[in-house]
């Protein structure tokens, strides 16, 4: 079960729930504070995480188990063990879903948001990976790593939309504020774009080497490059590299701030998150967590209470 280590959070600003695959674990950090203010135990080598108002979700891929906890105490609310490779997620709050992708059988799990009760799977091509739901709840999509493609479905009747050709082993993915689809391909160094009707392709462009995911802040995205321990900032209009930025040591998982001012990357090899300024495009904080994070997901909590 999930325990917090020190007092359970309080504050009203903003907190980041960042899962540590080595360490079996999740940093709860206070990003206004720039401290860890709580540290859960998880087990089973967390990686994936979607934050939903007052619970958080991990996806531990070497237990195969699924958590719901409390999001002020780290308590484990419900969890489920799943046979096969866990790893991605992302929450569909409007009808209570959680999808979860399974890396060695080429499909999504559909949870029920409540008790993680297995409702269906979905089809996908090989090795899923990422997950995300487009803002408006109309898609959810999935990084089909082995299949060079995403899959795309209607997210209200969990139908297939469409499967789209990107780069060489897309893995993180994340939708625009517009609608748009920015897909990072590890094997390719490139991000392939998808417009918002999810019906083609619209652009693809150059990152650094192994970028593995995407968030947006201010018009801009920004891509974690692995091996290269940078960010790419990248204009969401031209495509063209604005900065490239430093992080840590192999820099993985990565959000934005609620107030759209900050970028926050997750940095395995140093147990460190960065916090970026997405207005000046500096580094402006370090925060220490537990070993390995990887926080592959949104893992910034939006709607505290």
């Amino acid at each position: 079960m999930g325990l917090a280590l020190v007092a359970a959070p309080t504050t009203a600003g903003d907190l980041a729930f960042v899962t540590c695959q080595n360490g079996d674990g999740v940093s709860v950090l206070d990003l206004d504070a720039g401290t860890q203010i709580s540290r859960w135990s998880v087990p089973g080598k967390p990686a994936g995480v979607a934050v939903a108002g007052g619970d958080v979700f991990t996806v531990a891929p070497d237990s195969k188990t699924v958590r719901r906890h409390a999001a002020a105490t780290g308590k484990v609310t419900a969890e489920i063990q799943l046979e096969g490779g866990p790893i991605g997620v992302t929450h569909d709050r409007a009808r209570g879903r959680l999808f979860v992708s399974d890396w060695y059988n080429a499909r999504i799990w559909v949870l029920a948001e409540h008790d993680l009760a297995h409702l269906g799977d979905l089809s996908t091509g090989a090795a899923p990976a990422g997950l995300a739901l487009s803002d408006d709840g109309r898609f959810l999509a999935s990084a089909d790593r082995d299949a060079d493609q995403v899959s795309i479905f209607d997210a209200d009747n969990l139908t297939l939309h469409r499967r789209i050709d990107v780069g060489s082993r897309p893995f993180g993915l994340r939708f625009a504020p517009d609608g748009r689809l920015f897909v990072a391909n590890v094997g390719s160094n490139d991000v392939t774009v998808i417009g918002p009707q999810m019906d083609k392709t619209v652009a693809t462009f150059a990152v650094g080497e192994r970028p593995y995911g995407v968030a947006f802040a201010q018009g801009r995205a920004f891509v974690t490059n692995q091996y290269a321990d940078t960010v790419s900032v990248v204009d969401t209009s031209t495509f063209q590299t604005i900065a490239t930025l430093p992080s840590g040591e192999y820099p993985e998982g990565i959000d934005t701030s609620t107030d759209d001012q900050s970028i926050i990357v997750a940095n395995w090899f140093d147990n460190s998150v960065t916090i970026i300024d997405a207005g000046t495009l500096s580094v402006i904080k370090e925060i220490e967590t537990c070993d390995g994070p990887r926080a592959f997901g949104e893992f910034v909590q939006r709607d505290f209470k």
